[in-house]
């Protein structure tokens, strides 16, 4: 069913390509979806595919070029779509809940191929309206609903956090507690350099090598589970106890070109954690406010002096107040702060300093 997919994906893609270099027309959606029982009639084989999800082939062909004219349009690298090779078509949609799909008990009912066991993450919640199949990299076989839910919020709580992120620590909190760094990749780099040795010894274009190409995307599934459950399990805890979340808004994307970091910066996934902050917070009735990050190291939360500081310098001392923490911690209160002030709450009250501590 997939490889009838990313033909018929190939295909359209051809005949709306075709269609601007020697007609300069755009051959739309709705005109690429009329030539499917035609192409039916040439290719039987499409048959063994739920029409509708011929269909969703179709639109996808239309959501790339929409997004290729949005680039254009702003200015930015466009990246035509590509056609498909073989095996990089990994995902078919029903878009219709019932019509080609259904889940029945520990059972997925699929058009064109009959029942299919699957092991239930957690039952689908209100009314599911999408079912999308998709194969990862390790073969592996994953459904995913897509529903209409109004989520529940959760019960008010008082306390509030500011979150500064960094490598020596993945996360220090406005309290005062940190988020241990894992460094999932660092952890199993020497095994995957092992892997990925054996699998450039073997001969390209061969059926081994094509093979063992599965070891080495186990060895990344392995860590990108590690990493999503890590962020999961801390921005869970978070929303649950908080109820206004102020974090940084990093331009990963940009930091990630400082090549003596960029290793460290992807393995630690800012950007994955402060999405699951985000979501989580409007499922549950939280406040998530993403705040500018710029002198949140430099300023002095007691009374505002700022100066320079080194990443080698871990502790802030400010010369005016005469206030002494830890760098990160200090970060975070400041983070807090212009959360706060953005939402119009108070500012949290600036700790009372005592000399010598």
């Amino acid at each position: 069913m997939l490889e009838e997919c990313r033909w018929l994906y190939n295909n359209t893609l051809a005949y709306r390509k075709d269609a601007w270099e020697q007609e300069q027309r755009n051959a739309g959606w709705y005109e690429t979806k009329r030539r499917i029982p035609v192409l039916k009639a040439d290719r039987p084989s499409l048959t063994t595919v739920h029409s509708m999800v011929l269909q969703n082939v179709t639109e996808r062909v239309e959501l790339a070029f929409q997004a290729f004219f949005r680039r254009l349009k702003a200015g930015a690298a466009p990246g035509y779509p590509r056609f498909r090779g073989v095996g990089r078509y990994n995902s078919l949609t029903y878009p219709q809940y019932g019509n080609g799909a259904q889940l029945s008990g520990a059972s997925l009912y699929l058009s064109k191929v009959g029942p299919v066991a699957v092991l239930l993450h957690r039952s689908p919640e209100g009314t599911p309206k999408t079912v999308t199949i998709t194969r990862s990299s390790t073969g592996k076989w994953y459904v995913s609903f897509s529903c209409e839910w109004e989520p529940t919020a959760l019960p008010l709580v008082e306390p509030v956090v500011g979150i500064d992120v960094g490598l020596t620590t993945f996360a220090t909190l406005s309290d005062g507690s940190t988020i241990a760094n894992p460094r999932f990749f660092r952890r199993d780099e020497r095994a995957l350099a092992q892997v990925q040795r054996a699998h450039s010894k073997l001969e390209k274009g061969t059926p081994r090598r094509r093979r063992h190409r599965k070891a080495v995307a186990r060895v990344h599934e392995r860590i990108q589970w590690r990493r999503q459950d890590h962020a999961h399990q801390h921005s869970r805890r978070l929303i649950n106890s908080h109820q206004v979340i102020a974090v940084e808004d990093l331009a990963v994307n940009r930091l990630v070109h400082n090549h003596c970091l960029a290793k460290s910066i992807s393995d630690a996934a800012w950007a994955e954690f402060s999405s699951f902050l985000s979501y989580k917070a409007a499922w549950a009735g939280r406040t998530f406010v993403a705040v500018n990050p710029a002198y949140t190291s430099q300023d002095c939360h007691v009374c505002g002096h700022r100066q320079k500081m080194p990443l080698a310098e871990r502790v802030y001392n400010c010369p005016c107040c005469g206030l002494s923490c830890d760098r990160d911690h200090n970060a975070a209160l400041n983070i807090l702060a212009r959360g706060l002030a953005s939402i119009g709450s108070q500012s949290i009250a600036a700790p009372a300093f005592t000399p010598g501590e």
